[in-house]
């Protein structure tokens, strides 16, 4: 049996304004009408004996991740909440014990779900090799080849002899960290370095032995939060205690630059882990000029030139080796140079004491998402939509009221004592301090217009007195 493990607590910060703290660039549709953690799991379709994933997530992300699940036909999924961040190697030390109490053994396909990859079948066939790399008791990593002098990426130095010229694997004689441009041109030109994917196959228990010989602290955490855990609806929550003990080490320097068991299985398969926005463009189409124009924009004479528009139009005139990332709170214009340096704008944005580095305009709920269309004093209009059977809580505010408009579906209001079925066009009205709960009983979503108004509108104005998704 294989167990996909997908590790989907990343950040993605170089990929702002898209990609936000609250909803990083794994759970975006970037490429297609997927997100990049259901692009992940689908890739999967065709590899035999394959059982439900296990994914190990940010708990603030637990409902966009179970729903994203749901949408691609995945509700036996396993999801792992990581009570705090501690980087891939308890996490993956986490998702190898699930991984043992539920099959013998299992061979574990450890994956990013933030990464693309173009070539599936050439995937597959890697895959396969590191399958076979894995039954002969190695830990398998994948060295993607390299095409460039690539500075972003560290890089795996493997052992090549005239023995092995039809071989599927190498040994791997170290990692290397990510080099300075002559060292990436002689890497290149050695030809027995790879970059450094961080996807991993191995067997259950060769892991977990390994990594108890190398990091034991980082197991006996994780077994520690594992026998604390408890099953909270979609979701295995840890033992926040026992985990924060574990060290904030990645599984390359906790285990696979100490092991001498490692093999590395080259594949070409147009990989990328999509790091900034030059990653992008480089895997966007294109036209004859390098332009890659996404969503509403119009250009005249530019050149190697990346938009990505959300919400309105982008015009471009005459510019070379730009990128404009257009979301409807937050621009970002820079030349593909500074690609890398776009987390030290969110370094600024800290600093100011803002939060467009946390979460959109638009905010995503369990029951669905609300977005605030407009905000002025002592008022704030939002567009929420709910979607079918889901269920705001009941709540209480002490300092606002609030309108509600319905403009598309069923809503069912609960009101004090009252409920009422509200259809299009009609409306209702929550005086200050009334007890309420907005649901949708219909099949299709429903989206309503909510003017909000008072002396205070800020989100902690809520008591809550039932919740369907376990929330305070």
């Amino acid at each position: 049996m294989i167990i996909p493990v997908v590790l989907a607590g990343g950040s993605g910060t170089r990929l702002w304004p898209m990609s936000r703290q609250h909803y990083p660039k794994q759970l975006l549709k970037l490429f297609g009408d997927k997100t990049m953690l259901q692009q992940t799991i689908a890739r999967l379709d065709g590899v035999p004996n394959l059982a439900p994933p296990i994914v190990v997530c940010n708990e603030e992300h637990r409902f966009m991740v179970a729903e994203q699940l749901h949408e691609i036909g995945q509700p036996k999924a396993s999801i792992i909440l990581e009570p705090v961040a501690r980087n891939t190697a308890p996490a993956l030390a986490l998702a190898a014990l699930h991984a043992r109490s539920l099959a013998d053994n299992p061979i574990l396909l450890v994956l990013s779900a933030d990464h693309m990859i173009k070539d599936v079948s050439a995937f597959h066939s890697a895959l396969n090799d590191a399958i076979v790399a894995a039954l002969a008791g190695h830990l398998a990593t994948f060295g993607v080849n390299p095409t460039r002098p690539e500075t972003g990426y560290g890089y795996i130095k493997t052992h090549h002899d005239s023995k092995q010229a039809d071989a599927t694997f190498y040994p791997v004689t170290r990692f290397v960290e990510k080099p300075d441009l002559p060292t990436a041109e002689r890497y290149l030109a050695e030809g027995c370095y790879y970059w450094n994917s961080g996807m991993f196959v191995f067997q259950t228990e060769v892991f977990l032995k390994e990594l108890q010989e190398q990091s034991a602290e980082v197991v006996i955490a994780a077994e520690q939060a594992k026998v604390w855990s408890v099953q909270d609806l979609d979701f295995i929550r840890v033992d926040k205690d026992s985990f924060s003990q574990a060290p904030n080490i990645s599984i390359d320097y906790a285990l696979m630059e100490k092991s001498s068991n490692v093999v590395c299985v080259p594949f070409s398969a147009g990989w990328s882990d999509v790091g900034d926005w030059k990653s992008f463009w480089d895997l966007s189409d294109k036209d004859s000029a390098g332009n890659s124009i996404i969503g509403d924009g119009i250009d005249i004479g530019s050149s190697n030139t990346l938009v990505f528009s959300q919400d309105k139009l982008v015009a471009t005139l005459g510019v070379n080796n730009l990128m404009i990332v257009n979301t409807p709170d937050a621009v970002l214009v820079a030349d593909q140079s500074q690609a890398q340096q776009v987390k030290a704008i969110i370094a600024q944005i800290e600093k100011q004491k803002r939060s467009e580095h946390l979460q959109h305009r638009e905010i995503y709920r369990p029951w669905g998402c609300y977005d605030a269309i407009d905000t002025g004093d002592r008022y704030q209009v939002n567009r929420i939509r709910v979607k079918p059977g889901g269920s705001l809580s009941l709540q209480v505010h002490h300092h606002r009221a609030e309108h509600w408009i319905v403009v598309k579906g069923t809503a069912l209001v609960q009101k004090g004592d009252q409920n009422m079925l509200l259809s299009e066009n009609e409306s209702t009205y929550i005086p200050v301090g009334t007890k309420h709960r907005l649901s949708n009983p219909g099949k299709i979503p429903l989206e309503i217009i909510e003017v909000q108004s008072g002396p205070y509108l800020k989100e902690d104005d809520v008591i809550r007195y039932e919740d369907s998704y376990g929330r305070s």
